[in-house]
């Protein structure tokens, strides 16, 4: 008898490594798979929102739809069951897309043929949501965005200082130019020189002047190398996140509870659930 728990946890430990140990050969040739499926079931809805295609290959489009659907509820109904805490994914961010993303094909199968709730074929751009399934396939992501906070200050800084650039330089246009030339008022001058130096350029204004395309001139050449502030705060931070997370990362390892990703080799509790992490 005691035999058989001990099959049933082997199991799930099993399918926990394969669909949540992104490290582990088995969880890496899992999460290219699905990763082809989810890119596919998005080409799926795009070519159904073009009427001649969706006409003409309905029945192709519907069957591979559904076989799609299937994968995603066994996928899901898997990541329940092989953790300690179901709750804690299907409450989660991607538990939640994961739902959106399937349910709207059954639904379909409550909701068809009734003239009077057509409103209801809205349902199927949910599926649509498959698509930020792709985000836990971008490891890097999680290190953009500890890059993004970490400069964040810095970045609100540069972007403070350029509104006042903006507002600045507006105004010297709008004196350079005035109304008869279509900056009429110092907020549409400031509108097109944010426009201008971030490289924009609609051409629904444009300066007449020499002086006032001198002026632009240089506008156009600030942008350039304002596009690189920015871009460089992120960098180093990107390059500082990664790392460290190449010094103190735990590759292979994930939490048995929720699912997370073990990020410290001197990791004892997830970061997340807080549940005491097992080095078995």
């Amino acid at each position: 008898m005691s035999h058989q728990p001990n099959l049933s946890k082997n199991w799930k430990k099993k399918i926990h490594e394969v669909i949540y140990g992104t490290h582990t050969p088995a969880g890496k040739l899992f999460d290219i798979i699905l990763l082809i499926v989810i890119v596919y079931s998005v080409i799926i809805v795009m070519l159904e929102s073009v009427p001649g295609i969706d006409q003409e290959y309905h029945t192709f489009l519907n069957v591979s739809e559904w076989i799609v659907t299937i994968l995603f509820t066994i996928e899901y109904i898997l990541r329940i069951i092989c953790i300690r805490k179901p709750k804690t994914y299907i409450f989660s961010f991607f538990g939640m897309v994961d739902l959106l993303s399937t349910l709207p094909k059954y639904l379909s199968l409550i909701f068809v043929g009734s003239q009077y709730l057509t409103a209801f074929r809205a349902l199927r751009l949910l599926r649509i949501f498959r698509i930020l399934k792709l985000a836990r396939f971008v490891g890097a992501s999680n290190n953009l965005a500890r890059a993004l906070s970490a400069s964040r200050t810095k970045i609100l800084v540069f972007v403070f200082f350029i509104i006042v650039v903006s507002v600045l330089l507006g105004t010297v246009m709008y004196i350079i130019e005035g109304p008869e030339h279509g900056f009429n008022s110092i907020p549409h001058s400031v509108y097109w020189t944010i426009v201008t130096l971030t490289t924009v350029g609609y051409g629904d204004i444009s300066p007449q002047t020499p002086l006032g395309q001198f002026l632009a001139s240089l506008i156009m050449i600030i942008g350039y190398g304002i596009i690189a502030v920015p871009t460089g705060i992120v960098s180093s931070e990107y390059t500082s996140a990664m790392n460290k997370r190449n010094t103190i990362q735990d590759k292979g390892r994930a939490c048995q509870t929720c699912g997370t990703e073990v990020l410290r080799k001197d990791a004892k509790f997830c970061r997340i659930c807080s549940t005491e992490l097992k080095d078995d």
